[in-house]
C-alpha cells in the first residue's frame, strides 16, 4: 500500500468521526437520562480522532509515493487498518 492510499483512508475515517462527534454531543442534550452516556462517546471518538490526526500528520511528513511498509511494521499496519475500518464502518448518522 502507498502511502498516499492510507492518507485517504485516513481522511476518510476523519470525517466519520467528526460527524460521530457532532452527532453525540447534539444527542447529548436530548435527555438528562441520556445525556452521560452521548457525552461520554464524543469523548471517546475525540480522543480517536486526536490519533488519527497525529498518525495523519505523520503520513503527510513521507512520501506519497513510497510504500507503507518502509515506515510502519507490519503489525502496526495491521492495527491501524483495522482501526481506520471501524472508523468508516461507524453509523455517525444513526446516532
Amino acid at each position: 500500500m502507498k502511502v498516499k492510499e492510507l492518507i485517504e483512508r485516513v481522511d476518510g475515517a476523519i470525517g466519520s468521526l467528526k460527524i460521530a462527534i457532532i452527532s453525540n454531543q447534539q444527542r447529548s442534550f436530548e435527555s438528562p437520562y441520556t445525556s452521560l452516556e452521548f457525552t461520554e462517546r464524543a469523548v471517546g471518538l475525540q480522543e480517536d480522532l486526536n490519533a488519527l490526526e497525529k498518525l495523519r500528520e505523520r503520513l503527510s511528513n513521507l512520501d506519497p509515493d513510497d510504500d507503507v511498509e518502509r515506515y510502519i511494521n507490519e503489525k502496526e499496519l495491521e492495527r491501524i487498518m483495522k482501526f481506520i475500518e471501524e472508523a468508516e464502518n461507524l453509523d455517525e448518522h444513526v446516532y
